[in-house]
């Protein structure tokens, strides 16, 4: 397998409130993360990076993820605390009011590949020259789509297409998605919201198809469309794709 990762202030921001990061464990096990952050006085950088560092300490610890149903329960689990690990962190910090972080994380192995989020950050694969979203948004916009009150053309320019729903921080338990992905595919890329709200699916598919770009040239040119776009956000992205004829 081989992959790239990267995430970039943006056009915008001051600061980079996005964590990012792809660890292979003892098993050539994969975990994909990406966090984004939010909270006042730099605290969403905080909320982020404490859930790429204590999720990377956790997976490089283990010899295996185990089975399909270990990994499942692993994550759930490893959620609730992470969740907890914020609400601690604000509880203790006075200066951490609305402290919290979207997370969306893969576990890739040989046999089967999990994808839960939390949030608005976006998990895809690449299955037959075609893109594909495997999560799904919890912010309030994507919940009117789904009620059919709104359309996804309106969805895109609605004022309040960022309000969420969840993230970690904010309530007492994660209640991810956590879902089994179809394992026969050829690419996994996540990424923060600074991308999907700058490009389309179909941008972000031509990009990732493109064979005359090296795998890290991609991810480059994703997040310089981005910016060119009006980089109004953080941007984070993930991807790992297959060698060869191997499955993920």
């Amino acid at each position: 397998m081989r992959s790239f990762y990267l995430t970039d202030v943006g056009r915008v921001r001051s600061h980079n409130e996005d964590s990012v990061t792809i660890l292979k464990n003892q098993a050539n096990e994969y975990l994909m993360v990406v966090a984004d952050g939010m909270g006042g006085h730099r605290k969403g950088e905080v909320a982020s990076s404490l859930v790429v560092t204590f999720l990377g300490k956790r997976f490089t610890e283990m010899g295996t993820l185990g089975t399909k149903i270990d990994a499942i329960n692993w994550l759930k689990n490893i959620l609730d605390e992470m969740n907890q690990l914020i609400i601690d962190y604000g509880n203790t910090h006075i200066d951490s009011s609305g402290l919290g972080t979207t997370v969306v994380i893969a576990l890739v192995t040989n046999e089967f590949l999990i994808i839960g989020n939390v949030g608005d950050s976006s998990g895809y694969v690449i299955k037959n020259n075609k893109l594909h979203k495997v999560t799904r948004p919890h912010t309030l916009v994507n919940l009117l789509v789904e009620a059919g009150d709104l359309t996804e053309e309106e969805a895109r320019n609605h004022p309040k297409k960022n309000v969420l729903l969840k993230a970690l921080g904010s309530g007492e338990k994660a209640e991810p998605d956590v879902l089994d992905v179809d394992n026969d595919c050829d690419a996994v890329m996540l990424c923060s919201d600074g991308l999907t709200n700058m490009l389309t699916d179909e941008q972000i598919e031509k990009v990732l198809l493109d064979d005359t770009l090296e795998l890290e040239e991609k991810i480059i040119k994703l997040i310089r469309k981005s910016n060119v776009r009006g980089g109004v956000d953080n941007v984070s992205i993930a991807y790992l794709e297959r060698k060869g004829s191997e499955t993920l």
